[in-house]
């Protein structure tokens, strides 16, 4: 077996916290996944290469790699040179699942935009829709990002698609600098001390999620958005160390901390999220609501109702209301940390957004959503922030409907397709010297907004991320506010933040310390 898989194995046998049975387990799983590896070469069903460390060997068609239980580690990072070696598609076995992996933008298009509804898919994932429907029997069919493309699915989509959009240019969104300035510039006093960001950003994305979706706005020692935090937080932890499980949904018959924790976590959020929607029925039915939904439970309610028979069921708007939170509080807070951690790396582009909010702005009205078109470099920001470290590396898996082709390629009802958005985001083909953080790349020669078609932040096609507007007009207000009110700096003596990333549910920065400074009182 590889340097690498031994050391993955001896990692995982040091743990003082794995019961024996689990490592009997494990050691078992990996004896079997490499025999199986060995014995599976003469019976290729897709033509290519077969990588058996450490000898390579080409065959006609597309290479053919064979990658073990490590792969959730640094999936991007271990694709992405492979990519640049062995060309823009490739195939690999993932425990027993044939998966292609898709590395260019045209390739991308074609499984996401041209042929999106063959590809419009989804593979049965245990872990990532063990949420809601643990206690239906049901175990499908209630989600978004992970449900199967079905009639059911696109018409909970349109639902939660036009929810969405009533609080896109409201008023829901103009206050959303009052939930972040306060907490970070409490944290660093005027003495100049150094603080991590993250709690303070992911308490103040969560509390304005939590207005959003059941329109509660918590202080900041509130005992329910700490509860909110703490089983988000859970869910995020222990979905990211379960990937063997969703290879192999067995697994989950056996002892293991992380599920016990996942659902425990479950358990208290699924009770948090009852609640608000037996409230928010009554309500409605006594008469409560106003001309326009208050929040985003009310619209999906309002929304429901409109429905034939019971097709929209409560679970389906509970799991919409977990994966808002699930989706919306992780995503934004990372990449609004990602773009501070890059700002301390080049103060100079902090400089200059500031620069230009005080100019289009000024620095004592709160920045409004109306204000994007005057502020094309803080867009530019976001964008490459969304580009250099995208939250989702590579995409949720995608599965083949029907039998079509890739690339000239058959391709097989079933076979999953991995979109590597980090080798679409670091072709320096289409981004010359693709790691270094130039906002400018995203501004014509006059300074105005351009998005090259390569740049696909949340997806493409009928799987683009239902959010996607939500979330960059959130991100607006809330890096604008930021910094229009805040300076962020290195602590004296201090290192510069890390940028390697961490991998888990998403690319997750390092922590590191800031010191933010108050721009005015």
């Amino acid at each position: 077996m590889s340097t690498r898989l031994l050391s993955s194995l001896s990692s995982v046998l040091s743990s003082p916290s794995l019961p024996f049975s689990l490592i009997s387990l494990f050691v078992l799983l990996v004896l079997v996944l490499h025999l199986w590896r060995l014995k599976v070469i003469s019976k290729l069903h897709f033509p290519g290469l077969i990588v058996t460390e450490p000898t390579l060997v080409r065959g006609p068609g597309v290479w053919r790699l064979q990658f073990g239980p490590w792969l959730w580690e640094e999936g991007h990072l271990t694709c992405f040179p492979v990519r640049c070696r062995l060309g823009p598609l490739f195939s690999m076995q993932l425990g027993p699942h044939f998966t292609l992996v898709v590395n260019s933008y045209d390739l991308a298009k074609e499984v996401l935009l041209t042929r999106g509804r063959d590809f419009a898919g989804r593979p049965k994932m245990v872990l990532p829709v063990m949420q809601y429907t643990l206690r239906t029997a049901d175990p499908r069919g209630k989600d978004i990002a992970f449900c199967d493309y079905s009639a059911l699915w696109k018409s909970h989509r349109r639902l939660v698609h036009s929810a969405l959009s009533l609080f896109g240019e409201g008023g829901r969104l103009q206050d959303i600098g009052k939930f972040f300035v306060p907490p970070l510039s409490s944290s660093s006093s005027s003495s100049g001390n150094a603080f991590d960001p993250s709690a303070a950003v992911t308490r103040a994305v969560t509390n304005v999620v939590c207005t959003l979706v059941f329109s509660a706005t918590y202080r900041r020692d509130d005992a329910e958005l700490k509860e909110v935090i703490d089983y988000n937080n859970g869910i995020v932890e222990t979905i990211a160390r379960g990937g063997l499980v969703d290879l192999f949904p067995w697994l989950q018959r056996f002892p293991s901390r992380s599920l016990t924790k996942l659902k425990q976590c479950i358990t208290v959020r699924d009770r948090l999220l009852q609640r608000k929607l037996d409230q928010h029925k009554a309500s409605l039915s006594d008469g409560d609501g106003g001309i326009d939904p208050r929040d985003l439970l009310e619209a999906l309610l309002r929304g429901q109702e409109g429905q034939k028979s019971e097709v929209i069921s409560d679970d389906h708007v509970l799991m919409t209301a977990a994966e808002t939170f699930g989706a919306g509080v992780e995503t934004t807070s990372t990449t609004l940390l990602w773009i501070i951690a890059y700002m301390l790396h080049h103060p100079e582009v902090q400089a200059r957004a500031q620069r230009e909010l005080e100019e289009q702005v000024g620095l004592e009205r709160p920045v409004r959503l109306s204000d994007r078109t005057r502020l094309p470099y803080v867009e530019a920001v976001i964008q490459e922030g969304l580009r250099i470290r995208p939250v989702s590396p590579v995409l949720i898996p995608h599965t083949a409907l029907t039998r079509t082709s890739l690339g000239g390629h058959p391709v097989q009802p079933g076979t999953r397709v991995l979109v590597n958005m980090w080798a679409l985001h670091h072709n320096p083909t289409d981004w010359p010297q693709p790691d270094l953080f130039k906002p400018e790349r995203f501004l014509d020669g006059r300074g105005g907004r351009v998005s090259p078609s390569c740049f696909l932040p949340f997806g493409a096609g009928p799987r683009v991320c239902v959010g996607e507007s939500l979330a960059r007009l959130e991100l607006f207000l809330f890096l604008s506010s930021l910094l229009q009110r805040i300076s962020f700096s290195l602590p004296p003596a201090g290192p510069v933040p890390d940028l390697r990333g961490r991998l888990g549910v998403v690319l997750q920065p390092p922590p590191y310390l800031v010191v933010a400074t108050p721009r005015h009182t």
